[in-house]
């Protein structure tokens, strides 16, 4: 009863960045804000490319544009706050605007895991039953598709911030991060977090298991359809449809299978250096996979090539 009258909400968060780095800061300030002009320009050249050019006015090409647009999203969520905690040591922020930022980027997590999925299910179409393409993959149903994936992952964001605002936070504030990520929050509440902790690991399962399976089953079936094709040429078209989003999902899961599957160091040397790796691993990969998806589906992808040579040539170049 005393300890809870000796505490006192918490207002705002402290966030340490790389303040115990201080040499680190500038290397890293230049390095993540030439990263995220690449973001903006790839993703952004992508959207354009994908709504002026009617060749590529087709499902893959729609989700593609969802990408890109939820990788700008995503990364503009918490990369100017990370850019400015460079510029100002031990950052403050409100906690509104901590529960805003935990929000948004929750959200957009969330949602790249199920349209990575939804366009897993597009190229299985596209590849093992490609006569009733048309049909499945209508207007009617690749809208919704995407829409669901917005609609669920921003469900999601708002159950885990709401449970976590709810939490009291009383006497350490510092979050020992870059940004508001929902764990580190987490750590610094005064309370029970047991609720907010399987609700945490069945989010796991939803936005993490079932995509995983998922995308692999299809790949399997996917796989297995090429395989099956007689002519070389033919199964190296088959394979260049899908061999771009296939890159983009080794790319994302494979970093954050070995983000948070690496073992922890034990000595204290070893510790110091593992909690710097364990700020800066998540903050590539926050840059590092929205830079090069539009990177990969650009050299892996004759389309969309052709459509940002065409957007990029000056009016009445002819080759």
């Amino acid at each position: 009863m005393e300890k809870a009258n000796e505490t006192s909400p918490v207002m705002g968060f402290t966030l340490l960045g790389l303040s115990a780095h201080p040499e680190l800061e500038k290397t890293f300030f230049v390095l993540i804000l030439l990263m995220y002009l690449v973001i903006l320009l790839g993703n952004g050249v992508l959207i354009l490319v994908t709504i002026l050019d009617s060749r590529l006015h087709t499902p893959m090409y729609f989700f593609l544009g969802n990408l890109s647009f939820l990788d700008i999203c995503f990364t503009t969520s918490s990369v100017p706050l990370v850019l400015d905690s460079f510029l100002t040591p031990q950052e403050t922020i409100s906690f509104s605007a901590c529960a805003v930022q935990m929000a948004l980027s929750f959200a957009m997590a969330g949602t790249e895991c199920l349209l990575l999925s939804v366009m897993a299910f597009d190229r299985y179409v596209a590849i093992c039953n490609p006569l009733r393409y048309p049909v499945i993959m209508s207007k009617a149903a690749y809208v919704p598709m995407a829409a669901s994936s917005w609609a669920i992952g921003g469900a999601a964001s708002v159950v885990h911030t709401s449970l976590a605002i709810q939490l009291p936070f009383c006497g350490n504030n510092i979050i020992n991060h870059f940004t508001c990520e929902i764990l580190a929050v987490l750590k610094l509440a005064c309370a029970d977090i047991s609720i907010n902790v399987i609700s945490m690991e069945v989010t796991n399962v939803i936005f993490l298991g079932v995509p995983v399976l998922f995308i692999s089953f299809s790949y399997v079936f996917i796989i297995a359809t090429i395989l099956r094709i007689p002519s070389a040429e033919g199964r190296r078209k088959a394979f260049s449809t899908c061999s771009a989003h296939l890159t983009v999902v080794i790319v994302f899961y494979g970093t954050l299978f070995f983000m948070y599957g690496k073992p922890k160091s034990k000595d204290s040397m070893g510790a110091d250096k593992e909690d710097l790796s364990d700020k800066l691993i998540p903050l590539f990969y926050g840059v590092v996979t929205p830079m090069l998806n539009p990177i990969i589906y650009s050299l892996r992808n004759k389309d969309v090539k052709a459509a940002v040579r065409s957007l990029l040539r000056p009016k009445g170049f002819t080759q």
